[in-house]
C-alpha cells in the first residue's frame, strides 16, 4: 500500500485509495466547497479528473502544519506512537522510490571504487620512487637494469644485499638476460654498504607495495564486475575504468545519461575548456575520452572526429543503461562497430553518403562537374591578376592629379621673373651707352616703368591712354 502511494505522491497522480475517497466524501455529496491541498501538482490532477476546485497558498501550508500537530486530537482512537511509526514508513518508502534502490544499480559503489583506485595508483608510484631511492644508497645501477617497479621490490626482496646476487635465482622474478646483466652489475656496483637495520626496513617498506598491489589488483576486478552490472553497453564501448571515471565526473549513471553527447565530450577537461572562453581560443575536442582505446587508435588530425562520434555514442549507451531493462550489451557492441566503421571511412578519405531527401533525388544534382571546376579555377585566377594589375595604375593616376592641382598657381610668380629678366636684360643692354648722373635717370625711369608693366599687365595701357585723352581735352579748352 505504501508502495502504490508513494508511487502517486512522487509522480502526482491521482491513486485509487485518494480517488476513492473524494468521491465518496465529495462528489457525490454534491459539495461546492474548495478542497485544501498541499502540494500544487497534485491539487491540479484532483482539480482535472474529478472537477473538484482545489487551492493552494501559505494560508493552506499554515492550515496543513496546524492539523498535522492536532491530527492525534482530531482522529479517535489514532496514538502518537502509531502516527510516529506511520510517517516513518512512508518516510522510507518514499527514499527508497527516489532512489530507485537496486543492489545491481548502484552506481555509488562504482564511483567510490574508481576514485580509491586512483588514490592507489598514486600510492603505488610514490612508494615505489622512495624504494628505488632508498636502496639506490646501496645499488645505484639496479635502477636501469630492472624498470618495472614491482618486479624491481620483488628482486629487493628476494637478493638483500648486491653481494648475494651472484647466488641468487631470479627465474620467478626477472627475465634470464635480465637477470644475469644485475649479477653483472652487482659485482662492479659503486653502492655504499647499509646496515642490517636499514635493510629490513627497506624489505618492510617493499612487502607493503607488494601488498597494495595485490589489493589493487583486487580492487580492479571488482570494478570490472560492478560495471558489467551496472552500465554494460558504456563498458563496451570505452571500457570499465574510463566508464567508471565518466560516471563519477557527472555525479551518477543517471545525470550521465541526461547529459549532452558535447558535455561527455568535453567531460573532464573543464579548466581547457574555461581557460580557452576566456582567451577566446580554440576549446578542446575531448576529455576522459582521449584515453579511450578508439580513440587512440585514430591518427592524430582525425582524434577529433572519432572522440565526437564516440561522444555520441557512448550518451546513448548511457541512456539505455540508465533506464532501459537490458542486461546484454547489445547496443553497445553495435555502437563500438559503427565508431570502428567510421575510423575506417577516415583513414580512407571516405565521407558520408546523402541522407534525406537528397538519397532520393537524382545523384547528377549533387555531382559537381570537373570542367565546371577548372573554369571556376580559370575565372578566378584571371580576375586576380586584374585586379593585381588594376591596382598599380589606379594608385599612379592620384599620384599624377596630386602632382598636377598644385601647377595651376604659380602662372604668377613666372610673370614676375619673366618681368625682371627683361628689366635685367634691358639694363645691361645700356650700362655700356655712359656713365654719371646724366644717365641715372633714365634708368630709374625705366625700372619704373618695367615694374608698373610686369605689375599692371595689360591693364596699365588702358590708364595711360586715359591720361592722354584728358591733358588733349585741357590743352584744347585753354
Amino acid at each position: 500500500v505504501y508502495k502504490r502511494q508513494v508511487s502517486t505522491q512522487s509522480t502526482w497522480e491521482l491513486g485509487k485509495s485518494l480517488k476513492k475517497f473524494l468521491t465518496k466524501n465529495i462528489v457525490k455529496l454534491d459539495l461546492q466547497e474548495q478542497l485544501v491541498v498541499q502540494d500544487k501538482k497534485l491539487g491540479k490532477a484532483i482539480a482535472e479528473k474529478l472537477s473538484i476546485p482545489c487551492i493552494h497558498g501559505k494560508d493552506t501550508m499554515e492550515v496543513v502544519r496546524s492539523i498535522r500537530e492536532k491530527i492525534c486530537e482530531l482522529i479517535e482512537g489514532l496514538s502518537e506512537d502509531a502516527q510516529k511509526q506511520t510517517t516513518l514508513g512512508l518516510a522510507h518508502c518514499l527514499n527508497r522510490y527516489k532512489l530507485k534502490f537496486s543492489v545491481d544499480k548502484i552506481d555509488i559503489m562504482v564511483i567510490q571504487a574508481v576514485g580509491l583506485l586512483d588514490e592507489l595508483d598514486k600510492e603505488l608510484n610514490t612508494y615505489a620512487m622512495r624504494v628505488k631511492e632508498w636502496y639506490g644508497w646501496h645499488f645505484p645501477e639496479m635502477q636501469k637494469i630492472v624498470v618495472d617497479n614491482l618486479q624491481y621490490v620483488k628482486a629487493i626482496l628476494k637478493m638483500g644485499r648486491k653481494q648475494d646476487a651472484a647466488a641468487t635465482d631470479f627465474t620467478d622474478v626477472l627475465d634470464e638476460h635480465v637477470a644475469q646483466e644485475l649479477k653483472q652489475a652487482a659485482v662492479v656496483s659503486m653502492g655504499v654498504e647499509v646496515a642490517d637495520e636499514d635493510l629490513e626496513n627497506i624489505k618492510v617498506l617493499c612487502e607493503e607495495v607488494l601488498a597494495t598491489s595485490t589489493y589493487r589488483d583486487q580492487l580492479g576486478e571488482y570494478l570490472r564486475n560492478r560495471m558489467q552490472a551496472i552500465a554494460p553497453n558504456l563498458t563496451v564501448m570505452v571500457g570499465e575504468l574510463i566508464g567508471a571515471r565518466l560516471i563519477s565526473h557527472a555525479g551518477s549513471l543517471q545525470s550521465l545519461a541526461k547529459a549532452p553527447s558535447s558535455t561527455v565530450q568535453i567531460l573532464g577537461a573543464e579548466k581547457a575548456l574555461f581557460r580557452a572562453l576566456k582567451t577566446k581560443s580554440q576549446t578542446p575536442k575531448y576529455g576522459l575520452l582521449f584515453h579511450a582505446s578508439l580513440v587512440g587508435k585514430a591518427p592524430a588530425k582525425h582524434k577529433g572526429k572519432i572522440a565526437r562520434v564516440l561522444a555520441a555514442r557512448c550518451s546513448l549507451s548511457c541512456r539505455v543503461d540508465a533506464f532501459g531493462e537490458y542486461t546484454e550489451p547489445s547496443f553497445g557492441v553495435d555502437s563500438r562497430q559503427l565508431v570502428e566503421k567510421r575510423l575506417v571511412q577516415l583513414e580512407k578519405q571516405v565521407s558520408y553518403g546523402l541522407t534525406g531527401k537528397a538519397r532520393h533525388a537524382p545523384t547528377d544534382k549533387y555531382k559537381r562537374d570537373q570542367t565546371l571546376e577548372s573554369a571556376d579555377s580559370k575565372d578566378l585566377l584571371t580576375h586576380k591578376r586584374k585586379a593585381l594589375d588594376i591596382q598599380p595604375a589606379e594608385e599612379e593616376q592620384v599620384e599624377i592629379k596630386v602632382e598636377e592641382e598644385p601647377a595651376e598657381e604659380p602662372p604668377k610668380k613666372k610673370k614676375k621673373k619673366a618681368a625682371a629678366a627683361a628689366a635685367a636684360a634691358v639694363e645691361s643692354a645700356e650700362e655700356p651707352s655712359g656713365s654719371g648722373s646724366g644717365t641715372e635717370a633714365p634708368k630709374k625711369k625705366k625700372k619704373k616703368a618695367a615694374e608698373s608693366a610686369a605689375e599692371s599687365g595689360s591693364g596699365s595701357g588702358g590708364e595711360v591712354t586715359k591720361k592722354k585723352k584728358k591733358k588733349k581735352s585741357e590743352e584744347a579748352d585753354e
